[in-house]
């Protein structure tokens, strides 16, 4: 089977090389795809005692308190945010190249720890040829996902046959990783309950009401503010999912707030929040605005096809909480919280007249017996 779809990836790799090409014009892309699909600035990983693969910049934060516990590492990710802040970490950092090019890319090392649902045939398949011990953590399958890998299960049970251990979020997610054909599945909870980013920065919590549209996605901005109200003891802070669409949301709220009245700024011209209604269009900002917060709204929840957002960061803050009902990606960490209050676009300014509870956990991840076995094993 190995040489087979090794076969089928080249195949691929060769018809979707040209596009791929086209792909680099966009800027979210014009590092991660040279790099991964030809290996374009993208040097091969110093062995290492642990590897940690991960996708993308929240995930990366979610690992961070591992990965600051072993010095001899290296990790690769998929996405440029997630390298840009994996190599503030450790300088072994690079992106993880399409399958055909892993057999002769990827180093030894004693432990490969892999987040949530990176499953990749090659690189599971060349770790174990140098006996790597593989680990699959924080592992979920939401409702969507599953009713795909059943469609693929033979695929899926070729990957779990090379994972020795796999650390579930829940019971759900550990019955339906067992009907996949994985094995020694042990539960753990989510490990961005545990791992809760914390502020780097701290900022004079405004007179106003503050309210934070986080982590917002291409549509909910325009669908939320199409009905949304501002008295005047309240603030509004927008701050967009992905760098790439900055200015396109800048050039979409300034636009509102002429029609309404409201005083406008970006974030970044002054690094402050002294308007009515900001925009936050620099990185590394979300979790520094919760601690000052009053009301955040969610994002990712409002249109059915993203699957939601980590609440725990929200939560740790005792804010109230408001999201969406599409959160399919998140279930388990919102089974974690008391008060979360979930509506649709047209029933927010209700909800905000109104009486609030505030959000708070109710449980939190154990990632000790993750850490001791790695451990254990280097």
């Amino acid at each position: 089977m190995i040489a087979i779809y090794y076969f089928l990836a080249l195949i691929a790799w060769f018809i979707g090389a040209i596009p791929l090409l086209f792909l680099t014009i966009k800027k979210k892309y014009r590092h991660s795809l040279p790099a991964r699909f030809f290996l374009f600035k993208n040097p091969r990983l110093k062995s290492s005692n642990v590897h940690f693969h991960a996708c993308s910049f929240g995930e990366i934060i979610a690992l961070k308190p591992i990965l600051n516990l072993f010095d001899n590492k290296a990790i690769t990710t998929i996405t440029k945010t997630g390298f840009d802040e994996a190599s503030k970490i450790c300088k072994n950092t690079s992106f993880l190249p399409f399958e055909i090019f892993l057999p002769f890319w990827l180093k030894p090392s004693k432990v490969l720890v892999i987040f949530e649902a990176e499953l990749w045939l090659m690189l599971v398949f060349v770790a174990k040829i140098y006996k790597t011990k593989i680990m699959l953590i924080n592992a979920r399958i939401s409702d969507r996902s599953y009713r795909r890998y059943l469609k693929f299960s033979f695929f899926y049970k070729k990957i779990f046959s090379y994972i020795d251990v796999v650390y579930a979020q829940s019971d759900i997610d550990k019955k339906r990783l067992e009907q996949l054909g994985a094995k020694n599945i042990k539960i753990c909870g989510n490990i961005k309950s545990a791992n809760v980013s914390k502020p780097n920065k701290n900022y004079q919590k405004p007179k106003e009401r503050t309210i934070i549209f986080a982590s917002t996605h291409k549509g909910e901005e325009e669908l939320l503010l199409k009905e949304f109200k501002l008295s005047k003891s309240d603030k509004l802070l927008i701050v967009p999912r992905h760098p790439e669409r900055f200015d396109e949301v800048v050039s979409l709220a300034s636009k509102w707030c002429d029609n309404y009245g409201y005083e406008f700024k970006k974030f970044s011209e002054n690094n402050d929040i002294n308007a009515q209604v900001v925009v936050i269009d620099t990185l590394g900002e979300l979790v520094n605005l919760y601690a000052i917060s009053d009301i955040v709204v969610l994002c990712g929840s409002f249109l059915p096809d993203i699957g939601g957002h980590n609440p725990i960061e929200v939560a740790q803050f005792k804010n109230v909480l408001i999201s969406g009902k599409y959160i399919f990606n998140q279930k388990a960490l919102f089974s974690m919280l008391n008060d979360v209050y979930f509506a649709d676009y047209l029933q927010i300014n209700e909800l905000l007249n109104k009486n609030l509870k505030q959000c708070s956990i109710i449980n939190k991840a154990d990632i000790n017996e993750i850490i001791q076995d790695i451990k254990d094993t280097i």
